[in-house]
């Protein structure tokens, strides 16, 4: 009943957060499993370097983000992974290279004797994990957007080279047909090539499902959120 009782006092906060986190300059979005009430659901989280919202929802379905967003178009760049749920969001959205590495690297472990797939890896796997550090390197503005250049140039180039294997045409795609979801790093120092952020301030939320399974109800779960 305390937490409730926080609930309640502190329920006409959570509006003036979403605001602001729609007006940030870099926003980060993710999601992960939850159950309420014994039923399947999701956990949703909505983050800036400083603030971070939690909502408890039975759905995964955009209608979700849409609600924190809204229709009207916003300033800065959504980091997410590449689910659809958040490909209408209004405004920029950058793609995670985290989770594209990990599927380059499943690709090699799926076909570990193809020495295709092994040159793909070998070259793209090391690019997409400069790309995520650079932003932390001791580089000036300018360093860094010429850095960045050369590196993106490298993927492109690497992701429009011929090649037979379906696998490596899979991550090629990506690549050629959302371009404009994976570039905004290189252009902007502020916005990172990861969605880390996000996945390390889900982290609490998924050690307390391990522990609590979820809630016991709606209005545990709105507590929660709040």
């Amino acid at each position: 009943e305390i937490f409730h009782r926080m609930g309640r006092l502190f329920s006409a906060v959570a509006p003036r957060l979403i605001e602001a986190y729609r007006q940030a300059p870099v926003k980060h979005a993710d999601e992960t499993g939850w159950r309420t009430d014994g039923k399947n659901g999701y956990a949703w989280l909505f983050a800036t370097s400083k603030i971070s919202i939690f909502l408890f929802k039975k759905t995964r379905s955009s209608s979700v983000p849409r609600a924190v967003f809204g229709d009207e178009r916003l300033p800065g760049t959504l980091v997410v992974d590449r689910y659809n749920g958040y490909n209408k969001m209004p405004c920029d959205i950058q793609y995670c290279y985290s989770h594209l590495l990990r599927e380059v690297g499943d690709l090699e472990k799926e076909f570990p004797e193809q020495a295709e797939i092994t040159a793909f890896v070998s070259t793209v796997a090391p690019l997409l994990a400069m790309a995520m550090g650079l932003r932390g390197k001791p580089l000036s503005d300018a360093q860094f957007l010429e850095k960045a250049s050369e590196l993106k140039a490298q993927l492109k180039a690497a992701m429009e080279a011929p090649a037979k294997h379906l696998g490596i045409r899979r991550i090629q795609d990506i690549f050629t047909e959302q371009q404009g979801r994976l570039y905004h790093w290189a252009e902007d120092r502020e916005v990172p090539a990861d969605n880390n952020l996000a996945e390390r301030d889900l982290r609490p939320t998924v050690i307390a499902r391990k522990v609590s399974f979820g809630s016991q109800s709606d209005a545990g779960a709105h507590t929660r959120s709040i």
